[in-house]
């Protein structure tokens, strides 16, 4: 569910090279125990706090793409473009907390300056979601500013948490790190899987200023957030911190900056190297250079790697979208359960059984096919699409409305709009015209200013040869239905606009009109305004009340969905968890942050794709499926014939390289001062 963190991943990221390549110091005040036992008592507010955290992050996101399409009123494309981009800005900024804090603050302090810019993000996002703070684009600027602020704070505490927790342990209680990551990694979904139900429920079921309660949605994540910050403070006296000490990563950039400069300004009487890497060598160490070669090996294996991504994230935007026009409700807590199934189920099972049938399961093949089962699920998808377009109407886009006609009249009728004849064909007693026809979608006329919010509607209906005129008033994005009626003295039509909530929920419109009407109730709100004309007294009326379907139920079942969930889980387990074993194992030690940077960020790259693609393309939804399908099964075979070429490094190895290098090292410092110190006698003799 979540890729902050590796049950293997992070337990050898607490000690970072000095300039020399040696090991820098560690803090070695040990912590108080938790009793008859190995584990520090810091940990269980740094579990707690990180179980905090992941419920306020994901239940925000839960709702953001609802929340953009139903309450900010923008369009699909626009929602998903949006999403896409905030959670790509979160996976860019781990770069930039791993550096503030390895460089400057420390993990505490970053941990705890950036949480107050995250809970302020909180807030910000919920106060944008009342209604009666200022207007729409009041609205639309909180939510970004609060957006930017989560996504600065999340991003920059993720790669501190889970490296401090493991600072905690001492060095040699390995298994008990190993098993806090473990008890880290399940409080990740355990709070991403009961944010992804609450928050739903706050929003649907809870009113609010008349309407889903958002602000309630959105403020529960903030309390949380609050409560994650208070706790890791509370544990302050506890914690053993170590100081910053150089960031690696920015050791590595400058070492590889510095072998390019001299790659290119070399001298042609200069031999060649070996290694481009090697020209760095007048300047930083030969065990630095040979652990970047090492770390470059398995970054270029992570080139095709965002597509994945691309996929992956989806469930939170397209997915959601689908769900929405489905007939129950959302399953986008289905992968943080899956994933807690699944995970268990492939160590145990699965991963067993394919080891007696002959089969190598390497990590390379794994991601692989992690990714093929990312584009069946995407092929799933594609399948439910198309059954969900059949019964669903979108709402009209920007600068368009929607119309349907209701005949009442004991005639055929033809009805004009604004002098265009939209409907060739008669339309007969008691028939409606339907959306799906495709004859509803309206162009305003090009030369109505984008900002009139309520052009003037003429609509020429004519009856036996009799042309009738009618004026309304409608606004853009808006649906109507034209109810035509007869009576003695010609004909009349009523423009009703038909509620906003619309495909996503059940409603009702009405008729409102001058004279005594009656009330009735609907789902426990109460209506009223049915226009019933000039009642007489000593008259006795019966009204019939004929009930006409302004657009089909979602007939479609939530459970279709499950097909492509359990498929991309699936992926997910294979893909994500195996890659994060697979790039830390492959690294030296105090390379590993540099690789979890690396790996976020092909995460970031991969919202980059799908932000491109749903503005850029313009395809239909299930075309757009199909079209990620078929992407990352190319990837996936490009993947495939690099993991070829690709020689693993035996882990254990590693070390040994790095002390070997690191002996090479310190045994020619040790001669060159030798030297120094030779030549510094030799010239003073010879002064004398």
């Amino acid at each position: 569910m979540d890729l902050d963190v590796s049950k293997k991943a992070t337990t050898e990221t607490r000690t970072v090279p000095n300039k020399t390549g040696k090991m820098g110091s560690r803090v070695s005040d040990a912590g108080k125990k938790l009793c008859g036992t190995n584990y520090p008592i810091s940990i269980c507010f740094i579990v707690v706090n990180e179980f905090c955290e992941r419920f306020s992050y994901y239940g925000m996101k839960a709702l953001l793409t609802l929340y953009f399409i139903t309450y900010l009123h923008w369009d699909k494309d626009l929602s998903t473009a949006v999403y896409h981009a905030f959670s790509g800005l979160c996976y860019f900024t781990p770069v930039l907390g791993a550096i503030i804090a390895d460089s400057w603050l420390g993990k505490y302090k970053t941990i705890i300056y950036l949480s107050i810019i995250y809970v302020i993000g909180h807030v910000v996002k919920s106060v944008g979601a009342i209604p009666t703070v200022g207007n729409t684009d009041v609205h639309i600027a909180l939510s970004i500013v609060g957006l930017i602020l989560i996504a600065f704070g999340t991003g920059g505490i993720k790669p501190c948490v889970a490296a401090f927790g493991g600072d905690q342990f001492d060095e040699e209680h390995v298994r008990e790190r190993q098993k806090f990551f473990s008890i880290f990694y399940m409080s990740i979904n355990a709070g991403s899987l009961l944010s992804t139900v609450i928050t739903p429920i706050l929003r649907g079921d809870v009113q609010c200023f008349g309407d889903d309660c958002y602000a309630l949605a959105f403020g529960v994540p903030a309390a949380l957030m609050i409560v994650a910050l208070v706790v890791f403070i509370a544990g302050s006296g506890l914690y053993k911190r170590t100081p910053p000490q150089g960031n690696i990563l920015l050791e590595v950039c400058n070492c590889i900056g510095f072998a390019i400069k001299r790659r290119f300004n070399r001298s042609k009487h200069e031999p060649q190297r070996k290694h481009w890497l090697d020209w760095a060598e007048e300047k930083y160490s030969k065990c630095l250079i040979q652990e970047i070669k090492m770390v470059l090996r398995v970054l270029v294996l992570y080139i095709p790697l965002p597509m994945f991504w691309a996929l992956f994230d989806q469930q939170g935007s397209r997915w959601t979208i689908q769900a929405t026009r489905m007939n129950m409700a959302l399953v986008r807590m289905m992968n943080a359960l899956l994933i807690l199934l699944f995970v268990p189920i492939f160590d145990l099972i699965i991963y067993p059984l394919v080891g007696l049938c002959g089969i190598k399961i390497t990590p390379l093949r794994k991601m692989a096919a992690g990714m093929i089962f990312a584009a069946l699920a995407f092929g799933a998808a594609a399948l439910v699409e198309v059954n969900v377009v059949k019964t669903v109407v979108d709402p009209a886009p920007a600068q368009n409305y929607l119309l349907q006609v209701f005949n009442l009249a004991r005639n055929e009728v033809t009805v004009d709009i604004n002098g265009a004849n939209v409907y060739p064909e008669p339309i007969h007693y008691l028939m409606v015209t339907r959306w799906e026809e495709g004859k509803m979608l309206f162009i305003l006329s090009s030369t109505l200013p984008l900002q009139a919010s309520s052009p003037i509607l003429n609509i020429y209906i004519t009856i036996n040869k009799e042309t009738h005129e009618c004026y309304d008033m409608v606004k853009e994005r808006n649906a109507y239905s034209l109810i035509v009626t007869q009576n003695a003295t010609g004909i009349q039509c009523k423009l009703v606009s038909v509620p906003q909530k619309w495909p996503f929920f059940c409603s009702l419109s009405v008729a409102s009109g001058r004279y005594p009407d009656v009330s009735f109730t609907l789902n426990s709100n109460k209506y009223s305004g049915l226009d019933l004309g000039l009642l007489d007294f000593g008259a006795s009326y019966t009204v019939i009340l004929n009930k006409m379907e302004d657009v089909k139920a979602n007939n479609v079942h939530i459970g279709w969905q499950i097909p492509q969930y359990v498929l991309i889980t699936a992926g997910e387990v294979l893909f994500s968890i195996t890659g994060l074993e697979f790039s830390y194992s492959q690294a030296p030690a105090n390379m590993k942050s540099v690789l979890q940077a690396g790996w976020l960020l092909t995460v970031a790259f991969g919202n980059v794709i799908v932000l491109i693609v749903a503005e850029g393309a313009g395809l239909d939804q299930w075309i757009e499926f199909l079209l990620f399908a078929c992407l990352l099964l190319g990837v996936c075979i490009i993947f495939s014939i690099m993991a070829c070429f690709y020689k693993y490094v035996d882990p254990d190895q590693l070390d040994k390289i790095y002390l070997a290098d690191s002996a090479i090292e310190d045994y020619d410092e040790v001669n060159m001062k030798k030297k120094d110190i030779q030549l510094q006698e030799e010239g003073n003799s010879t002064k004398l």
